[in-house]
C-alpha cells in the first residue's frame, strides 16, 4: 500500500486520532508514511469507513516492532503542511491531562483542536491559510494608545514583585482593586520587552469575554494592530474558532482572551498566564474530559517557563492554601491589593436583614424596599440577586399536592410565567402549564418557591407607584414608571440579547436590576450603589462540604458590583436577607474578611480529612437501572479490593460505597457514583492507572449489561 503522493513507504507513524472515551483504542495508532514526519504534525488518516484529522505522535522505523506488519497497515491520507507541528510542551501538557483526568490522549489532543480543522480536507486548510495570509489590520492612523492608567501604591508593589519573581502568583484582590490593570500593564510589559512573547487571558465565562477584549484592544490595537488580540471559546462560530487558533498558533496572535478551553490553546511562544476569577467552578470542565483549566494552566506555565497569575477577590481554598508562606510549605507567591481605587472608593457595607423579624412571607422586608426607593430617588441603580432563574421552582395542586415533576428525571419542573411553560433545567423537557391538575382535576394550581421571573414580577408590583427622577430624554423620562429589568439565562438566550441588555443598565436605562450569578461577577456597573440578596441561606446546610465557599465568594462577588464608581462609592451597600443572621459566614462577610472565613473553613476541612488536605475521585456510573449502575460500581470495587491490594500505596485508598447521584436520573438515565479518597495524591493517581484495564474488563462482562457509560472524575467539585 502507498500513501496518495506517491513515494514507497519506509516509515511507521504513530497518530493520535479521536476516538470513544472507552473504546479501548486510546493508545495511538500505527499508520504508513512515505516521509518521517515530526511529531506534532497534524494529518488526515482512514479510520475505518471515514477519514478523519490526527496528530503525529511518535515515529519508528518499519523494522522497529516485529509485531507490526506494514502489510496489514493503512497510510496517512494527506499531511497539512501549511500548519506547523504542534510544539513539544503543547503534547507534554495534553499528556499529563489524559494521565491525570483518566482519558485518552486522543480524547483530549483532538478534542483540544477547533472543530473546524478536523472537518477540513487539505485543500480547504490551505484555502483559509492562504486568506489567513493576507496583510493583518494595523492601528486606525491618529489613534494613540490610551495611556496606562497611574498605579496605587498596592498595584505598584504587585508589579514589582511580579517583575522579580518567577512561577505561580494568587492576586488576592479586592473587587474594584484594580486587578485587570495589572493584567494589562503586565502584559504590557512583556510584550514591549519580548517581540515575539504570547499572553493568555483566561476568563470564567463566555459572557465575560466581550467586555474584556475591548479593554485589551483599546489598549493594544493602536500598538500592535488589531488582530494581535483574538479570542476563544465555545460561543464563537467553528470559523471563527478555526480563524483565532490558527492566528495563535502561528504567533500572529499575541494576547488571547479565552474560557477554559483556550488552555489548550497552541501558543508556541506562551510567557504569560493569567486566571481570572480562578476560584469560579466554571474552570473544571463538566463533560468528557472533567479538566480543571486552572490547574492545567499552572502545569503549562511550569512546561513553558511563563508566569501564571491566579486573581480573584476570594480565591479558590486550594489556590489560598498553596499560596501559604514557602516555610509552611507554600508553592505560590500571595500579592495582596485589599483596597479599591480612588482615595474615597470603599467596600460596600453589608446590612443583614434578620427576616425572622419580618412580616410573614415578607420577599422584600420592608426596610430593603425603602433603601430601593431611596437609591430610585437618587437615580442609581440597585441589583437584587437571586440564584435561580424561572418563575418558580415547582407548581402544586392544593387538593391532592400533586407537583410538576420531571416524567424524566428525578427532578421537578421550573414554572416559566413568561411562555406559560413547565421546564425541566436537566433534560430540558417542557410543555405548557396544565388547566387543572393532572391527577384529580383541581384548577387550584399554583407556584411554590420564586425564581428571577417571579421576583422581577413582585418588585415591579411594589414600586408602581414609585417614579424615577432624571432629565427629559428618550432614555431617562422625568417622571416615568420604573424600570425592573431581568438578566438571566432565560432572558439572554437570543444572539446579542446579553450585550443590548447591559447595555441597558450601563446607559442608566434600568433602575432595578435582577439577575442571576451571570451578572454578580466581573462586570463594571458604575450607577450601582445598592445589591441585596433575597434569599442565601440554602447553601448554609448543603451536604456538599464546598457550599459555603461557593456561597462566600459568591456574595463577596454580587457585592463588589455595588460602588465601583469611586465617587458614589461611599453610600454603597450589600443587604442580605437571612433567616440566620449570626451565622459565622455572614459575620466574615460583613467585615470583607475573606482570610479569616478561609482560615475557619481550612481548618474544619483539615479535621474533616477533606480537600485540598486529601485527594479525590469519583467513578460515576449511567444506566437504565439504578441496580445496573450501582451493581457496576460495587463489581469496580470489589476487583479492586481483590486484584490491587498488593499496590503500593493501596493502603492509603478509601473506596466509599456506591450511592445515587443528587440528581438521580435525568433523561431516563439512571445515575450512581462511588467516592475514592486518599491522603497521597501519587497513591491515589496510581491506583486510578491500575484500576483503568479492569472497568474496561468489567463493563464487558454479563453483569455490566444495560450500562450505558461510565467516568472517572478526578479532583471533583461536586460530590
Amino acid at each position: 500500500m502507498s500513501p496518495k503522493w506517491g513515494s514507497p513507504v519506509t516509515h511507521l507513524v504513530a497518530v493520535l486520532v479521536h476516538t470513544p472515551a472507552h473504546s479501548q483504542l486510546g493508545a495511538p495508532l500505527t499508520y504508513l508514511s512515505a516521509q518521517p514526519l515530526a511529531p506534532g504534525t497534524l494529518v488526515r488518516v482512514p479510520l475505518g469507513r471515514r477519514e478523519t484529522l490526527g496528530v503525529v505522535w511518535d515515529r519508528s522505523e518499519t523494522n522497529g516492532d516485529p509485531a507490526l506488519d506494514p502489510a496489514r497497515l493503512k497510510a496517512i491520507s494527506a499531511v497539512l503542511t501549511g500548519i506547523a507541528p504542534l510544539a513539544d510542551h503543547w503534547r507534554q501538557l495534553v499528556a499529563f491531562a489524559a494521565s491525570y483526568y483518566q482519558r485518552a490522549p486522543g480524547e483530549v489532543a483532538l478534542a483540544a483542536l477547533p472543530p473546524q480543522l478536523r472537518d477540513l480536507s487539505e485543500r480547504q486548510v490551505q484555502r483559509r491559510l492562504q486568506r489567513k495570509s493576507q496583510p493583518a489590520s494595523a492601528a486606525a492612523p491618529g489613534d494613540p494608545s490610551p495611556a496606562a492608567m497611574a498605579l496605587s501604591a498596592e498595584q505598584q508593589q504587585v508589579m514589582e514583585q511580579l517583575r522579580t519573581h518567577d512561577g505561580s502568583f494568587v492576586l488576592f484582590g479586592a473587587t474594584g482593586s484594580g486587578k485587570t490593570e495589572i493584567y494589562l500593564q503586565s502584559v504590557q510589559e512583556l510584550l514591549t520587552r519580548d517581540p515575539a512573547a504570547q499572553a493568555l487571558i483566561m476568563v470564567p465565562e463566555i459572557n465575560l469575554t466581550p467586555q474584556l477584549q475591548a479593554r485589551f484592544l483599546q489598549r493594544f490595537a493602536p500598538l500592535f494592530g488589531f488582530d494581535a488580540v483574538v479570542s476563544l471559546h465555545s460561543g464563537m462560530t467553528n470559523p471563527q474558532r478555526l480563524k483565532s487558533w490558527l492566528a495563535a498558533h502561528d504567533g500572529s496572535a499575541r494576547i488571547v482572551l479565552g474560557t477554559r478551553m483556550a488552555v489548550f490553546a497552541s501558543m508556541p511562544a506562551l510567557k504569560l498566564i493569567v486566571v481570572d476569577e480562578e476560584h469560579d467552578p466554571s474552570y473544571k470542565q463538566q463533560e468528557g474530559a472533567r479538566y480543571s483549566a486552572r490547574d492545567l494552566a499552572v502545569y503549562r506555565a511550569r512546561l513553558q517557563g511563563a508566569r501564571v497569575v491566579l486573581g480573584s477577590a476570594t480565591p479558590s481554598l486550594e489556590s489560598w492554601h498553596h499560596s501559604r508562606p514557602k516555610a509552611d510549605g507554600g508553592r505560590y507567591l500571595r500579592l495582596h491589593m485589599p483596597s479599591r481605587i480612588g482615595e474615597q472608593a470603599r467596600l460596600p457595607l453589608v446590612r443583614r436583614v434578620d427576616m425572622n423579624h419580618q412580616p410573614r412571607h415578607a420577599i422584600i422586608a420592608p426596610p430593603l424596599l425603602d433603601a430601593i426607593k431611596q437609591r430610585i430617588a437618587a437615580g442609581e441603580q440597585t441589583l437584587v440577586f437571586l440564584n435561580r432563574r424561572g418563575y418558580a421552582p415547582v407548581l402544586q395542586c392544593g387538593a391532592c399536592e400533586w407537583k410538576s415533576a420531571c416524567p424524566h428525571c428525578s427532578a421537578f419542573r421550573v414554572f416559566h410565567k413568561i411562555d406559560r411553560s413547565l421546564r425541566c433545567h436537566h433534560c430540558g423537557f417542557a410543555e405548557p402549564v396544565p388547566r387543572a391538575c393532572p391527577e384529580c382535576g383541581n384548577l387550584d394550581i399554583a407556584p411554590v418557591g420564586r425564581g428571577t421571573e417571579r421576583l422581577q414580577e413582585h418588585l415591579a408590583q411594589l414600586l408602581a407607584d414609585v417614579r424615577r427622577p432624571g432629565s427629559q430624554t428618550t432614555d431617562n423620562p422625568q417622571g416615568a414608571p420604573v424600570h425592573v429589568a431581568r438578566i438571566d439565562a432565560d432572558s439572554t438566550r437570543h444572539s446579542g440579547s446579553l450585550q443590548s441588555q447591559l447595555a441597558q443598565v450601563h446607559s442608566g436605562a434600568v433602575d432595578v436590576l435582577v439577575g442571576t450569578q451571570m451578572v454578580a461577577k466581573g462586570h463594571d456597573f458604575r450607577r450601582i450603589t445598592l445589591v441585596a440578596a433575597v434569599n442565601p441561606d440554602n447553601a448554609l446546610f448543603s451536604s456538599d462540604f464546598r457550599a459555603p465557599e461557593r456561597l462566600f465568594s459568591l456574595l463577596m462577588q454580587a457585592a463588589g458590583r455595588a460602588g465601583r464608581d469611586a465617587a458614589i462609592s461611599g453610600q454603597s451597600e450589600m443587604w442580605i436577607q437571612t433567616h440566620q443572621p449570626k451565622h459565622p459566614l455572614f459575620e466574615a462577610l460583613k467585615r470583607h474578611d475573606y482570610p479569616a472565613f478561609a482560615a475557619q473553613q481550612l481548618l474544619d476541612r483539615e479535621a474533616a480529612g477533606l480537600p485540598p488536605f486529601s485527594y479525590q475521585a469519583l467513578l460515576r456510573a449511567e444506566a437504565r437501572t439504578q441496580e445496573v449502575a450501582q451493581g457496576f460500581l460495587a463489581a469496580a470495587s470489589n476487583a479492586a479490593s481483590a486484584d490491587l491490594a498488593q499496590l503500593p500505596g493501596f493502603d492509603l485508598i478509601t473506596l466509599y460505597p456506591a450511592v445515587p447521584m443528587v440528581v438521580q436520573r435525568v433523561a431516563n438515565v439512571e445515575r450512581a457514583q462511588m467516592l475514592i479518597e486518599s491522603p497521597s495524591r501519587v497513591a491515589l493517581q496510581g491506583f486510578l492507572a491500575a484500576w483503568h484495564g479492569l472497568l474496561h474488563t468489567i463493563r464487558q462482562s454479563e453483569a455490566s449489561r444495560g450500562l450505558l457509560r461510565w467516568a472517572v472524575d478526578v479532583d471533583p467539585l461536586a460530590i
